[in-house]
């Protein structure tokens, strides 16, 4: 089952663990956190990842929406105080095809190998510091002012700090985790943006 960061409220400036609490600041995380308390109860030997900020070469996603935007406009305003982990739909597909290479070879049923689990980038960025690294892999010329929340409002709210802590996923199943800005750069490579 794949999740979201969006199961936090956002208020810990911390790297999340799959122990600390949940609550929701949306319909979207009050229904992901729904489904996962589904999947557990319905099959104990679930597999829950949660990921976060997921981006991709196609499709609608904040990459795409920002690259859209340059070829408007010469000026946007991108939230910066919202701080999470961009992630790439690719390494998330690697990560979830090692788990289950992983959870297969066993041969067994396993119960490390089951339960929640994060995945996504390493580091940290907000909505803001990935904009300007969009345009900077890009070398795109637009000015991008950082705007607060309260400035930007939005129909749902969203949490402020939701990076995930991947030690649990890194040692359980050897997964290695790349850099967002490192893993954005490859691909906008790939899809030759």
């Amino acid at each position: 089952h794949i999740s979201t960061d969006f199961v936090f409220p956002g208020n810990v400036p911390r790297p999340l663990t799959e122990n600390d609490p949940t609550d929701p600041l949306n319909y979207y995380g009050i229904t992901k956190l729904e489904g996962e308390k589904i999947a557990l109860e319905k099959c104990p030997d679930s597999v829950i990842v949660r990921t976060a900020w997921l981006y991709s070469a196609g499709g609608r996603n904040f990459v795409n929406t920002m690259l859209r935007l340059a070829e408007k406009r010469d000026i946007i305003d991108v939230v910066s105080d919202q701080v999470g982990s961009p992630t790439y739909s690719g390494d998330l597909a690697s990560a979830l095809v090692r788990m289950i290479t992983v959870i297969h070879s066993t041969g067994r049923r396993n119960k490390e190998l089951s339960g929640v689990f994060h995945f996504s980038s390493e580091g940290a960025a907000s909505w803001y510091d990935f904009a300007k690294a969009v345009y900077d892999i890009r070398k795109t010329t637009i000015r991008v002012n950082p705007v607060l929340t309260q400035d930007y409002p939005t129909p749902a709210r969203r949490p402020f700090y939701t990076v995930l802590d991947k030690s649990k996923i890194k040692k359980t199943f050897g997964i290695e985790i790349p850099y967002w800005r490192e893993s954005l750069g490859k691909c906008l490579l790939s899809a030759g943006k």
